[in-house]
């Protein structure tokens, strides 16, 4: 196992290969799970869903019992940023938005996926949202390159959600993916001071996740300790995919 002096773990050709499968067997789960998302549905009938997919798939929920995660999906509505308990009591209606971010191990290699879907019809403020949160996960992969810098994916990413009035969520990062959930590097949305001088180069897998918020980027964790919510109440969006710097160019390993 290689590592570059920043802890990022470099993955083979072949490793790859095997992640991507990994990538877009979760992609293709979740896309089959956020078709069910409609009014009257339960966040906790996603979260079953998700487990049944798992079992029919037969791979795992890479999140269940992780950190203590009780749960095989996040289920976050409009104001809720990530980590979003599938709780029965969450039921959706008519104009709200529902952010997934679900995880699956396929054959020892990890998926992490998220997308948010509207609820019926939205506001134009919800609709503007969640085109702006997907844009920029594709502004910030484009942005992602061999031989580039890892600060350019988040400065894309910041400059892109801030020029169309909104702000990222602060404090949550995206982040190397491979046998681990969570490898090294971390991957914010926002530059700041002191931002790690990484230069991106073949072998790398990151999991790329502009979390944006509607009004500030400040937010807090409500009292059942996972829920991360916004701090004004407005609403909040959140877009994942999967990806790998190769020598050919940089691969989302997570489209279908």
């Amino acid at each position: 196992m290689k590592k570059t002096k920043h802890g990022i773990i470099l993955k083979t050709p072949e490793e790859i290969s095997k992640l991507r499968k990994a990538a877009a067997t979760t992609m293709e789960i979740l896309k089959k799970v956020a078709e069910e998302v409609a009014p009257g549905i339960s966040a906790l009938d996603i979260d079953k869903l998700a487990r049944s997919y798992c079992k029919e798939y037969g791979v795992k929920p890479a999140f269940l019992g992780y950190g203590g995660f009780p749960a095989a999906i996040c289920v976050s509505v409009n104001e809720e940023v990530v980590h979003g308990l599938p709780l029965k009591k969450k039921v959706f209606k008519e104009g709200d938005i529902v952010s997934l971010d679900f995880g699956a191990i396929v054959d020892g290699w990890i998926g992490d996926v998220a997308l948010t879907v509207p609820v019926g019809e939205v506001s134009e403020e919800a609709r503007r949202l969640i085109e702006v949160t997907e844009k920029a996960l594709y502004k910030g992969i484009e942005a992602a390159k061999k031989g580039g810098k890892l600060i350019d994916i988040s400065r894309t990413i910041q400059r892109f959600v801030e020029s169309h009035g909104f702000n990222v969520a602060r404090g949550y990062a995206g982040h190397g993916i491979g046998r681990s959930l969570h490898e090294e590097p971390q991957i914010t949305n926002y530059v700041y001071k002191g931002y790690p001088n990484i230069t991106l180069e073949p072998g790398m897998t990151f999991a790329i996740e502009p979390m944006v918020n509607a009004g500030t980027g400040r937010v807090k964790v409500k009292r059942d300790g996972w829920t991360v919510i916004t701090k004004d109440g407005k609403l909040s969006a959140h877009f994942e995919h999967d990806i790998a710097i190769t020598e050919e160019g940089t691969i989302i390993m997570s489209a279908i």
